[in-house]
């Protein structure tokens, strides 16, 4: 059908925007050109975390210098609820009550965004305080309701396994959340049109949604209302669902004044109003052997919610997916608490709850090779999934594949991993103030949609009588390429070189009913919806050249050279031409649907994934004994993207991911004060990886001749999400090195994130169980 063209699907070129981007001629919300007369919004954010709201006096507000009108919960139109899991648990505006310290209380329009925030703060609002639970321990005293319901996922019979296991230890760890931080803020830009329309441009990963709950607060019909993305500048799951309300808000001012709109969230108000990674408290129960055999693991995974569901009964239930990470347990139960605090909603992250699921399973497994003595590798390579036998998860889904063992073993190879070892454990005996540390982890990653009807797509693809290509797609693009791999399926296919293909902005005007880009999936869902299109337009061109030239099908062939019609030779240019003359359709729709998945909530039991991604990672650190600091020394992670679609992006989003992820785990840390407001709220105040805090040694492979053997767009595997677990290998060295103070002897039970005062405070809790 085609031959493979430089830069086409399978090989590397640069990103689609990448010009755009060095120059900053690449646009985003706050750069587009504002209609005449563009309002600015700015929010009211409440200063208490659970309290009555007595009174609101906004009269200052509204006599401010600039404000045009002042909006709160009596002028949504329609409805005032913005949950996206359809629950009535999420306002747009507080009606009566508060319930944490950032939630918007009330929206100032004004001439400007200065303005605004000006008049933002002579709001006079009075509280009656009520009692606010801030974490989970709070929760759990107080019996604080679930935001979701309690799952558990189980196999076998765990109390028999536990208790006849020849070995059995308990324990917890505390795992932080994390500021998405995306280099663009939430945004939002509002028109009216004729007839009720509203036309919304928006930092959002999911156009359809915020298209939908627009339509919702507005109390219209979804056509009325087009969202528009040509890009955001960062999400990581911040803008799945909480780019909503600043849409919403835009679009209730635009809707109410005639003008357009635009809100733009200052950072504070940003890292104050919106929810973060989840932090979870996890307990678990373990029965292994001498020989370091896992038997039977019981484990509670409790998660700090916020004060509305958001999307934390999906990622609740995905951290108990990865709980066994690429662990096979015999006996196993797991069970979730989706605990509901007075605390921002958290919400999607990079990982979804599978990154926290997945530290759990490498102290389980940590744990375990301290208990016996056995270095933690070998206890990785003893407990992996099988692919005959020992490959069914907790969730009764068989593992197909397995390829853990593989490629555990080739990199301890690779990076010399044992010489390695030995020659930290020579330079620790003798080091007084740096203490050095190796650990190697694999990662197994499910890739699907674990609700159902999210795992489709489409497309609209466009053939113009010059031969140039225009791409339409679900999709969203915030800087990991994808916009980038749609354009190379389309080169491949045609045969075309990159300038003859352009993707146009995201809009739910032209694809409809899209899905998130989220959960790893959008090369996944939208590359396969693209492919669709192409080929029926393909099909419809072929058809018509064999008959107009008599030649067979098989001998029409799409190269870089041309199009090859048997003997004739043509350029994709006359070709479409021609067609277009002979009234051949050169447009068409794409659709992708995921197969094979399954998935019952009621029961834990299901397929809920297509396939897993694999990889695995060695990370060496360096920890200073006075101070609790550390440095990532060097850094070996093996990735398994199947046949990537582009390598070097491929290779870019894991070294990414696996700093945000080492990020997440060592520097990240969120605090909140008694009375529930966040503290850490500004890049002065949070710490998120800077390039000093990269590795000083990083090599990065894609595992080689490992296709997908699940028919994925040109057999890939996504690379969003598995490669931020790498980033646990950090956590797992600085604990090898703290336990070089008790000579290996004992698990220094490192809680999450590291940072150099949890260091500190480890070191002391070793040295005196030391004596």
């Amino acid at each position: 059908m085609s031959d493979l063209v430089p830069g086409a699907a399978s090989t590397s070129m640069k990103h689609e925007s990448a010009l755009l981007h060095v120059t900053g001629q690449a646009a985003y919300i706050d750069d587009l050109p504002e209609p005449r007369g563009t309002l600015h919004l700015v929010p009211g954010l409440s200063t208490k975390a659970h309290a009555r709201i007595v009174s609101m006096d906004l009269d200052a507000v509204r006599a401010a210098p600039g404000v045009v009108c002042v909006l709160t919960a009596d002028d949504v139109p329609g409805e005032n609820q913005i949950s996206p899991v359809h629950r009535e648990d999420e306002p747009l505006l507080a009606t009566d009550h508060v319930h944490f310290w950032g939630q918007t209380m009330f929206a100032v329009v004004a001439t400007s965004r200065q303005a605004a925030r000006q008049a933002v703060r002579l709001a006079k609002i009075e509280y009656e305080e009520k009692p606010a639970i801030l974490n989970i321990a709070q929760a759990r005293e107080n019996g604080s309701a679930m935001v979701w319901r309690s799952l558990t996922m189980q196999r076998g019979d765990v109390e028999r396994g536990l208790k006849t296991a020849p070995r059995r230890l308990l324990g917890q760890i505390e795992i932080g959340g994390q500021e998405h931080f995306y280099l663009e803020g939430q945004a939002a830009l509002a028109q009216p049109g004729e007839a009720g329309e509203m036309r919304v441009w928006s930092s959002t990963q999911h156009p359809s949604e915020t298209q939908h709950l627009v339509a919702a607060v507005l109390g219209r019909p979804h056509h009325l209302v087009t969202t528009e993305v040509r890009r955001m500048g960062g999400a990581f799951g911040g803008k799945e669902t909480q780019a909503n309300a600043w849409a919403c808000l835009a679009a209730i001012a635009a809707d109410r004044t005639g003008q357009a709109v635009k809100a733009r969230l200052d950072r504070d108000d940003d890292m104050m109003a919106t929810g973060k990674r989840h932090d979870f408290l996890i307990d678990y129960d373990v029965g292994f052997t001498d020989e370091g055999d896992i038997l039977a693991v019981d484990m509670v995974l409790a998660a700090r919610c916020g004060w509305a569901a958001d999307l934390s009964g999906p990622v609740t239930d995905r951290a108990l997916f990865h709980a066994d990470n690429a662990y096979f347990y015999p006996d196993v139960r797991l069970k979730s608490e989706p605990l509901r605090t007075n605390t921002q909603s958290n919400t999607a992250y990079r990982g979804f709850g599978g990154p926290q699921g997945i530290v759990a399973a490498e102290r389980v497994i940590e744990e375990v090779a301290f208990a016996t003595g056995l270095d933690p590798v070998a206890v990785r390579l003893r407990n992996v999934y099988g692919t005959g036998t020992r490959n069914l998860t907790p969730y009764h889904m068989t593992v197909e594949d397995s390829i853990t063992a593989e490629i555990l073993t080739k990199l301890v190879e690779r990076c010399d991993y044992q010489a390695r070892k030995a020659e930290i454990r020579a330079f620790n005996r003798t080091s007084r103030i740096i203490r050095r540390g190796i650990a190697l982890t694999p990662v197994k990653f499910g890739i699907s949609f674990t609700a159902t009807h999210y795992n489709q797509a489409g497309a609209l693809v466009h053939v113009y009588t010059d031969g140039s290509v225009q791409v339409n797609h679900g999709g969203t693009e915030m800087g990991q390429g994808l916009h980038t791999k749609m354009v190379q399926i389309v080169l491949r296919e045609f045969g075309l070189t990159a300038d003859r293909v352009r993707i146009t902005a995201t809009t739910t005007g032209k694809v409809p009913n899209t899905s998130a880009t989220a959960a790893s999936s959008g090369a996944d869902l939208n590359g396969m919806a693209v492919l669709d299109a192409v080929r029926k337009i393909k099909s419809r061109i072929m058809t018509f050249a064999a008959e107009k030239w008599g030649v067979a099908a098989e001998d029409i062939h799409f190269r870089p050279d041309g199009v090859h019609v048997g003997a004739e030779v043509m350029t994709f240019q006359q070709l479409a031409w021609q067609a277009y003359f002979a009234r051949v359709s050169l447009s068409s729709n794409g659709f992708y649907k995921t197969p094979k998945i399954s998935w019952n909530p009621e029961t834990g039991r299901g397929r809920p994934f297509f396939y897993f991604a694999y990889g695995a990672a060695c990370a060496e650190v360096s920890v200073d004994l006075l101070t609790g600091e550390h440095n990532i020394d060097r850094v070996d992670i093996l990735h398994d993207a199947g046949q990537s679609l582009n390598p070097d992006i491929d290779i870019g989003q894991i070294e990414g991911g696996f700093v945000q992820g080492a990020g997440w785990l060592t520097t990240e840390e969120l605090v909140w004060d008694g009375a529930g407001r966040l503290r850490t709220h500004a890049p002065s105040t949070y710490k998120i990886p800077a390039c000093s805090d990269r590795p000083r040694i990083f090599n990065v492979e894609l595992l080689e001749n490992a296709p997908n053997r699940e028919e994925t767009i040109f057999r890939s595997k996504a690379v969003g999400e598995p490669p931020f677990v790498h980033g646990v290998a950090v956590l797992q060295a600085i604990s090898d090195a703290i336990a070089s103070l008790d000579d290996y002897r004992t698990c220094p039970k490192l809680d999450a994130p590291a940072t150099p005062e949890r260091v500190l405070k480890t070191l002391m809790a070793l040295r005196e169980k030391a004596g």
